[in-house]
């Protein structure tokens, strides 16, 4: 009876252990929500709905050249990093002043040295932008770029004062976002 219970207790401490290490580590570039209204998962209101969330991968700077280099001008990007941005819109919303029906969409971008075209596409549950089917586009808008005054180190997004920011490094695209 001994041997028995030695012998049952290494076998569930080796299964625990190879177990536990058949996770992966974590991801070099996280996942993250953005939420119009901003906040809205920390500081809801009661009463209060979400408009828009965000799902994205946030890739880091780490030193690299990004726009231009890393994500190369005119070229459709993922916008963010690994799988395709996911955006679920749950009411009909108005984007640089076109309409954008409720629903969900992967969020592609064109990123230019002074416009970046942001693209709402039907496609979902992609990795990158590599099935990216322009076919597919649901909303095609531009967006004005500003320079931050500080280095942004890991690509974000967020809603301010009306708007939908996108940024990484000193490069900030905007675009109008109201319901």
């Amino acid at each position: 009876m001994k041997i028995f219970t030695l012998i049952s207790f290494i076998a569930i401490v080796t299964g625990s252990i190879s177990v536990a290490q058949s996770f992966k580590g974590l991801d070099k570039s996280p996942a993250d929500i953005a939420y119009l209204p901003d906040n809205f998962a920390h500081d809801r209101k009661a009463g209060e709905e979400a408009i828009i969330k965000i799902i994205y991968g946030r890739p880091q700077k780490n030193g690299r050249e990004v726009f231009g280099n890393l994500v190369k001008y005119d070229e459709v990007w993922r916008t963010g990093a690994n799988e395709a941005t996911e955006v679920k819109v749950y009411k009909d919303v108005m984007i640089a002043g076109k309409k954008l029906r409720a629903g969900t969409y992967s969020l592609y971008t064109i990123p230019g040295k002074d416009k970046w075209t942001i693209i709402f596409n039907s496609d979902l549950d992609y990795w990158g932008a590599y099935n990216y089917n322009p076919d597919n586009d649901v909303l095609r808008v531009e967006a004005e770029v500003k320079t931050s005054d500080e280095e942004i180190e890991a690509f974000s997004i967020r809603f301010l004062d009306g708007k939908m920011l996108l940024g990484w490094d000193k490069t900030i695209a905007e675009v109008a976002v109201s319901n």
